[in-house]
This record gives structure tokens, C-alpha cells and sequence, in this order.
């Protein structure tokens, strides 16, 4: 009988056991999932404060969560209203004994000077009646000089119909003999109404200011009171385009020609015409030395295989982002180095979500000094040499800092979270972010290649597209020779003014000679 007793108590012990380990294992599930929903939810509500961020601006970085969710109930919210909404309350409440002293007033710079080479049209102002006569003896008084303001001032563009009288001769003796016309200037379009001049300004006013050939037909109607139809201004500027592509070509042998190039990549949407409804997103490349020209390279998508045509065997230093399309170019003693500047935004992302994030923070500090390095080394005007002393003098204590606080961070971030996912980046690319320690003429970032992206980033917000692929080749020529211009402080209407008129009618191997480059290089001797 107890046996018997001692196995059923036996028996219900095990069962209890074995419900009591179920009840475990569905709460370590249910924790596993809450802990789950967790990091989710955190990675979510990071990704919605950076797309608030993006939307409202630089002043709502200092705003908490409340506050920008606040001003998504607004129906339109203006730039004001965030600045008056981000001086309210400080993102972390300060006390008063915590009050940081008050900044020192900066010294005011004075009235701007204007430049020596424009043109001074003088104005003379008198003084009035009274101040003519001598106010305690009354006799007239004698100017004794000038004070002198200087504004700047503008001359309304000036539309005029230029007629061109090509002379006719003949023998009046010889009947035989026939008559001769003086040859018709070259021109950019040859039976165009418009002008070199105006198919330049067309050209300057879409490519560097990123007018709309649309709004420049409107701007033509209302001061000049002339109707251009739109495809006459497209078909001349689509022929400067044409034109420019020898030299663009030319171009790139150059660079190729250069031991350290900076590449980038952007997006450009292109219509197909295939009913879709929707532009194809092509990207346009650009390859660039610091303080040489530039080359775009249009292409309908953003395959490696771009960059790998464009570079070919290069075997020299490219500087890119982390895109992995630039993983497989050049050939095989190509030096990759990645930007550092990249690396540190995604860190800036991160405090820019969580005020509190001190590592992150901290790897932002670092990153900082490394840029403060090169740039005392400009302001003093140091050349390469110099600067890679100062750099090897300063930069491997704080890597070595920065790469200690990112694995710090890596192991305690969650991996989705932005402060994760920047460490992360940081340190898989950081032997390619490190290069500049061997290679003096390395900059630190390629926030020179982003800049001549600028003009294509905002131009496509006013003109949207481009109306063909195969105008895509064209529009990367003109591109290529107005960001080259503008880097080597070329005036872009002398430079097409004088390349582009018989353009056609040269040589191949004279093409060399009309870059931008050798171009500055005869303005310069």
C-alpha cells in the first residue's frame, strides 16, 4: 500500500514538473516575443523621428518626440513656427545653476566690399538750395569733395533682334561670272531664331541656375514680349549637348590620367515613354580629382557595372561611399577608400534621435577632431607632405579612440537601432576609412564630389526629368562642363562662347586643347 501511495505521489510530482517547465517555456516565449516587439518598436519610433527631422527641417533636431508629433496634427507648418516651437522648451530642461555663460559677442565684419573688376558708373549727388549758401554769412559755398557709397547695381537684360547682312558682289562687266556671298558665320544652330548667345544663356540659365526652359519661354513673353515655341529652346540646348560630347570624352582621359579619383552616384528620373505612368530612375556618375575637372556619366541604372566600364583598369586611388556597386571596379592595384564623412552622419542620425547617446556622441567628437586636423592644415596652406605630417603626428590616438568607443557601441546598441547600425558601418568599412594614413593626397571625405551633385539634386525639383534616355548622354556632357568650369573658376559663357561656334568642324586631336582644363591653363599664361 505505500509503495503504491509513493508512486502516484511520484507521478503527480512529474506532472507538475513537466507543466511547471511548459508554463517556463511560454513565458520565455512570450518575453522573447515582448523583447522582440520592443526592439521593433524602437527601431520604428527612430525611423519616424529622423523622417519628422527631414521634414521640418535643422531647428526641429532640438524638439521632442511629443513636440514633432504635435506638429503633424498642424494642416501646413512653416519654418517659423518650427523655430518658434524649438526656442519653447530645450530638448533637456536645464537648471539655473546649469546655465552655460553667454557666448561673446562676435566682432561686426563691416560693410561688405565689392569687387575691384566691375564696371563703376558714378552718381553725383547734389546738395539741396539751402545747403548751397553759407548758413552765418550767406555766400554760396564750394564743394570740397565726396562721400562716397558704393551699391551694387543691374542693368536689365536687353532682348534686340540682331540682323546679319552677309555681303553679295558681282562684275558688273561679267555677266558670266556670277555672284558671291560672304560665308555664314558658324553657329551653334545653324537655321535657328535664336542666337549663340541666347541658346548660352538658355544652356547657363537651366544647368547653373536650374530655370526651367518652360519658365525662361514665360520670362522671354513677358519682358520681350516674344513667343520662343519650347522645342526650339530644347533643340538648342540639346545640340550644345551633342557638341560638348567629344570634349566630355576628352575629358574623362583626363581624369583616368589622374593618380586619386572621387566618385558619386545620384538619381535622375528619365521619361521612357512606356505608358507606365511614371519616370524611369536612371543615376548619373560623376568622377572628379579635388580642384580638376569633373566628368558625369549617365546611365539607366545603378549596376556596378557603370563605374566598372567608366574606370576600366584604373589602378590608381578611388574615394567613394560604401555603395557596394564599387566594390568590383578598376584593376587589381587599385587602392578603395571609403568617406568619413558618411560614417560620421549615420553617427550624427543617431544623437540626433537620442540626446543621451554619449558614445555616439563621443565617436562624433572624435571624428570632428580628425576634420579639424586638415583643416588647420588649410588655413595654414600647408601642401600634402606638411599635412600627412600633422596627420600622423595627431590622427592614430584618436582612431584608436574612435574605433575603441565603436566596438564599445557595437556591443551594447541594439544592431537595427540607428546607433547600432552606425557603429556597424563604421567599423566594416574602417581599414578603407583609414587609407588617408598612406596616401598623403587623400581627403578625408567626398563632400567635393557631393557638392557638384548639388546642381543635378536641385535642378531635378524644377525640371523634374530628363525627356529621353537618349538625351541622358547629352545633358551628363553639359554637366560635366559646367561643374569642371565652376570648380576651375572659369566664366561658363566666355568658355562656350568661344568652343562652341565650328565645334563640328574640328579635329579629334584638337579636342584635347578645348577642356576645361588646358582652357584655364591658356587663361592663366
Amino acid at each position: 500500500m505505500l509503495a503504491e501511495i509513493v508512486r502516484q505521489l511520484q507521478a503527480q510530482l512529474a506532472e507538475r514538473d513537466q507543466q511547471i517547465e511548459a508554463r517556463d517555456q511560454q513565458l520565455t516565449r512570450k518575453d522573447q516575443a515582448l523583447a522582440l516587439a520592443g526592439v521593433k518598436i524602437k527601431v520604428l519610433e527612430e525611423r519616424l523621428r529622423l523622417d519628422r527631422i527631414a521634414r521640418y527641417g535643422k531647428r526641429s533636431e532640438t524638439l521632442s518626440d511629443l513636440q514633432l508629433q504635435l506638429l503633424d496634427l498642424e494642416p501646413g507648418v512653416s519654418s517659423d513656427e518650427v523655430e518658434a516651437e524649438s526656442e519653447r522648451e530645450p530638448l533637456q530642461p536645464q537648471r539655473p545653476q546649469d546655465k552655460p555663460a553667454s557666448k561673446p559677442r562676435r566682432k561686426h565684419p563691416g560693410r561688405q566690399e565689392l569687387p575691384s573688376h566691375l564696371e563703376r558708373v558714378e552718381e553725383i549727388v547734389v546738395c539741396t538750395p539751402g545747403q548751397c549758401n553759407c548758413g552765418r554769412c550767406g555766400k554760396q559755398t564750394t564743394v570740397i569733395g565726396y562721400e562716397e557709397t558704393e551699391v551694387l547695381d543691374v542693368r536689365p537684360a536687353e532682348y534686340f533682334v540682331k540682323v546679319i547682312r552677309r555681303e553679295k558682289r558681282a562684275c558688273r562687266d561679267c555677266d558670266q561670272q556670277g555672284v558671291a556671298t560672304a560665308p555664314a558665320p558658324e553657329r551653334i544652330v545653324a537655321k535657328s531664331v535664336l542666337s549663340d548667345q541666347m541658346i548660352i544663356e538658355a544652356v547657363v540659365a537651366k544647368y547653373c541656375a536650374s530655370l526651367p526652359l518652360y519658365r525662361q519661354q514665360a520670362i522671354l513673353k513677358r519682358d520681350a514680349g516674344v513667343q520662343i515655341a519650347l522645342s526650339t529652346l530644347n533643340d538648342g540646348v540639346l545640340r550644345v549637348g551633342e557638341l560638348l560630347m567629344p570634349i566630355s570624352a576628352a575629358m574623362k582621359r583626363e581624369v583616368l590620367a589622374e593618380a586619386y579619383i572621387q566618385a558619386d552616384e545620384t538619381p535622375i528620373g528619365v521619361q521612357t515613354h512606356d505608358k507606365r505612368g511614371r519616370n524611369h530612375q536612371a543615376y548619373m556618375w560623376q568622377y572628379g580629382s579635388p580642384g580638376k575637372g569633373v566628368v558625369f556619366d549617365f546611365r539607366m541604372g545603378r549596376e556596378g557595372e557603370g563605374p566598372k566600364q567608366f574606370l576600366g583598369n584604373f589602378n590608381r586611388l578611388l574615394q567613394t561611399d560604401g555603395y557596394k556597386g564599387y566594390n568590383h571596379v578598376g584593376g587589381p592595384k587599385m587602392v578603395h577608400a571609403c568617406c568619413l564623412a558618411h560614417a560620421r552622419r549615420k553617427h550624427v542620425d543617431a544623437v540626433k534621435i537620442n540626446a543621451n547617446d554619449q558614445e555616439s556622441a563621443r565617436i562624433v567628437a572624435l571624428m570632428d577632431e580628425l576634420f579639424a586636423i586638415d583643416r588647420e592644415a588649410r588655413e595654414q596652406n600647408m601642401d600634402h607632405a606638411q599635412r600627412d605630417a600633422l596627420r600622423q603626428e595627431r590622427a592614430p590616438k584618436l582612431l584608436e579612440q574612435l574605433r575603441a568607443t565603436a566596438l564599445a557601441l557595437q556591443k551594447t546598441a541594439l544592431p537595427k537601432s540607428a546607433a547600432g547600425q552606425a557603429a556597424n558601418y563604421t567599423l566594416s568599412f574602417w581599414s578603407k576609412l583609414t587609407v588617408f594614413l598612406k596616401h598623403p593626397e587623400l581627403e578625408l571625405s567626398t563632400n567635393l564630389a557631393e557638392n557638384a551633385m548639388r546642381s543635378i539634386a536641385i535642378g531635378r525639383k524644377n525640371w523634374l526629368h530628363l525627356g529621353s534616355k537618349e538625351a541622358g548622354p547629352k545633358i551628363a556632357a553639359i554637366f560635366s562642363v559646367v561643374e569642371s568650369c565652376r570648380r576651375l573658376n572659369i566664366p561658363i559663357r566666355k568658355y562656350l562662347a568661344d568652343v562652341l561656334p565650328g565645334l563640328a568642324n574640328r579635329s579629334i586631336q584638337s579636342l584635347a586643347e578645348l577642356t576645361p582644363t588646358a582652357y584655364a591653363t591658356r587663361l592663366a599664361n
